[in-house]
């Protein structure tokens, strides 16, 4: 008989994280390292073999784009050509996803400000091994508008392997409904628990293979739900 693992809402999630950082005294920064390292060992796993190493990640503005930019050092730790896309202002960037996007900068990543797929954009895409996408995290509670909705329509036709850091954009974590358009990733790293919308509706059209990994949460905190 196979395991069954303990399924959790995007509410459950969250109260687990706030515990972790509030209680148990993990900061949050912490978490993050955790989980772009974890997406990154993913990546690497995956490139092995490849002749042509190139990763285009696409980040959004909340702390999934933190993720992304702590998978970018790793990555160039790696010696893997790695551009990152933001679709929004740093400004506009959280606390602990900002300072990852200054450390990015500071070791020389690549960092485009992003509003369209233009020919630029579009040439980066076809060149690249594979496309992640930490745009937006399990917060996301609106229709996705643009320029966000026609930047992830072209990564789904762009025929690429895409990597969904935590969940695919645009997938409700916990209903399993699609907020007007979702990522369609072929793997999706997500972390400590995976969510109960991944196995409702047609969600596993757009999370492909689901990958659990360990980002530091107390094993006795997690027993808790």
């Amino acid at each position: 008989m196979s395991k069954i693992l303990k399924c959790v809402t995007v509410k459950q999630i969250q109260e687990l994280d706030k515990i972790a950082i509030e209680q148990y005294g993990i900061p949050s920064i912490v978490l993050m390292e955790n989980a772009g390292r974890a997406v990154a060992v993913e990546i690497l796993s995956r490139l092995k073999g490849q002749h042509s190493k190139q990763v285009s990640i696409f980040c959004g503005i909340g702390n999934n784009a933190g993720d992304g930019f702590v998978v970018g050092r790793y990555l160039m730790n790696a010696n893997i050509p790695v551009q990152i896309f933001l679709i929004g202002q740093p400004a506009q960037l959280k606390k602990d996803a900002y300072l990852n996007y200054q450390i990015f900068r500071k070791i020389g990543g690549s960092i485009y400000t992003i509003t369209k797929i233009n020919h630029f954009v579009k040439n980066k895409i076809q060149q690249s091994s594979l496309c992640v996408d930490a745009i937006f995290g399990v917060g996301l509670n609106r229709y996705i508008q643009e320029p966000f909705y026609t930047i992830i329509d072209y990564l789904n036709h762009s025929k690429k392997f895409i990597i969904a850091v935590d969940i695919p954009s645009g997938l409700n974590g916990t209903t399993g409904k699609i907020f007007g358009i979702c990522v369609k990733a072929k793997l999706t790293v997500t972390f400590s628990l995976p969510k109960r919308g991944f196995y409702l509706h047609r969600a596993s059209q757009y999370t492909g293979n689901v990958q659990v990994v360990d980002i530091g949460i107390p094993k006795s905190l997690m027993k808790r739900i």
